[in-house]
């Protein structure tokens, strides 16, 4: 703040303030000539200023983990606004002046939305629509309106049904329903239970939004054992709940492509729920990164990446085979994507992360064709990345087949894309040649 008031910050494209600001301060219209980013979350902010459009320039806002209980009208004024983010705020409700028709990707997890308006359906640039932790019970029809939204994130409101027009969407590829009254509640084979006392935990190996990963020793009657820890936040991500999250992945059983589970956690002193998995062999890294502000709903890979025709259809053929065995266990992963697949240099392949995973009726024939045919979608634009990054040249004949089964995975009507059973068959006899 200081900094902002004495002038040492003009012409800043981007600002962060995070400092317990009750109010928005007034200095930020002096960069409003340059200003594209503005990160005010985790203050105490309960409204936005009248005047907020000033900033002509502002292309990307975060404003979570603050008061706000009216998505803000103002929202609207900006011309250029892309990215909008109010998690964890006390969102009620959300005027229809609020939806710019500008943006591409709107967070409003983790608040308390029971309703949204209609005029959504006029975001006709949404790609990427986070509603994850809220109250809603129904989705607006006009939201079908939206068709270049890609990904959606309704898990754990209040809603009664997966709306028909949501299942015929063109470009709809990760979607996350968990924790909804209509969600199928699994019955859950249970793992062996390991005690917390029974469990050495050291370095922390990764963290994602829904707990942290360490690695530990596991101290049973047969010995010492090197294994991985995740222990779960317990509380509500963006893309559902932990407890939802660890019930899919014991459901989604043993498979090569997965990483093997040996029991879950009892006995925490923090009542927290975890898993204990076996550790991953360092030689195994995370094929790409989560996508960015830019490209929104699309992995980004290191510059430099490249990988051979035989990695291409090692690693898609494990994916497919892994989402093949979801989906005859009734389980939409949502989060099929390469920054969630590990591979090793030889094209061995370890698909994760379930935080987005949802359950669902296996006997609606109608519907699960078309859930898993969403899925299908995801998997095609993954093929798209892996193509991309293939060292091969395109006039390669198993490379054309690939560009087949892409095109064919992501086709704009979902009922005519292929299964994962197709799709893995065919892998299977490239592998083969």
């Amino acid at each position: 703040m200081m900094q902002l008031r004495s002038g040492a910050l003009n012409g800043a494209v981007s600002l962060k303030l995070s400092e317990g600001l009750t109010r928005f301060p007034e200095e930020i219209f002096e960069l409003a000539d340059t200003l594209e980013i503005l990160d005010l979350s985790q203050n105490k902010l309960t409204e936005l200023p009248a005047d907020f459009g000033r900033l002509k320039k502002l292309r990307i806002f975060f404003c979570s983990d603050n008061l706000f209980t009216v998505f803000p009208e103002v929202l609207g004024d900006c011309p250029l606004l892309d990215i909008v983010g109010f998690k964890a705020n006390k969102i009620k409700t959300v005027p229809a002046l609020s939806l710019n028709p500008n943006v591409r990707w709107l967070i409003l997890t983790d608040n308390c939305i029971n309703k949204l308006p209609k005029e959504i359906g006029q975001c006709s640039r949404m790609q990427k629509l986070m509603l994850a932790g809220n109250q809603l019970s129904e989705l607006p029809d006009e939201l079908s309106n939206c068709r270049n939204l890609s990904l959606l994130r309704i898990s754990a409101n209040r809603l009664t049904k997966l709306p028909e027009w949501l299942l015929t969407m063109p470009k709809l590829s990760w979607l996350a329903f968990s924790g909804n009254l209509f969600w199928i509640r699994p019955d859950v084979t249970s793992l062996p239970s390991i005690g917390w006392y029974e469990l050495d935990i050291q370095n922390a190996l990764g963290e994602g939004a829904s707990g942290i990963i360490y690695k530990g020793i596991h101290n049973s009657k047969t010995g010492k054992k090197d294994v991985a820890v995740k222990i779960f936040k317990g509380s509500v991500t963006s893309d559902g709940l932990p407890e939802d999250e660890m019930n899919a992945f014991i459901a989604a059983g043993a498979h090569p492509g997965l990483v093997n589970l040996i029991g879950s956690i009892s006995g925490h002193p923090d009542g927290k729920i975890g898993l204990v998995m076996d550790l991953i062999l360092k030689r195994f890294y995370n094929l790409g990164k989560p996508p960015s502000l830019e490209s929104c709903t699309r992995d980004i890979f290191a510059q430099g990446t490249t990988i051979s025709i035989a990695q291409v259809l090692k690693i898609a053929g494990t994916i497919a085979s892994v989402a093949h065995q979801l989906h005859s266990n009734g389980i939409i992963h949502g989060d099929l994507y390469a920054h969630n697949t590990l591979v090793d240099d030889e094209g061995n392949t370890l698909f994760g992360d379930f935080g987005a995973a949802s359950f669902y009726d296996s006997t609606d024939i109608g519907t699960a064709l078309a859930l898993e045919r969403i899925e299908v979608s995801a998997f095609g634009y993954m093929l798209e990345d892996l193509l991309d990054l293939c060292s091969e040249t395109n006039e390669h004949a198993t490379i054309i087949k690939l560009k087949q089964l892409r095109d064919a995975s992501i086709a704009p009507d979902v009922l005519t894309r292929p299964g994962f059973q197709y799709l893995n068959d065919e892998l299977i006899k490239l592998q083969s040649i």
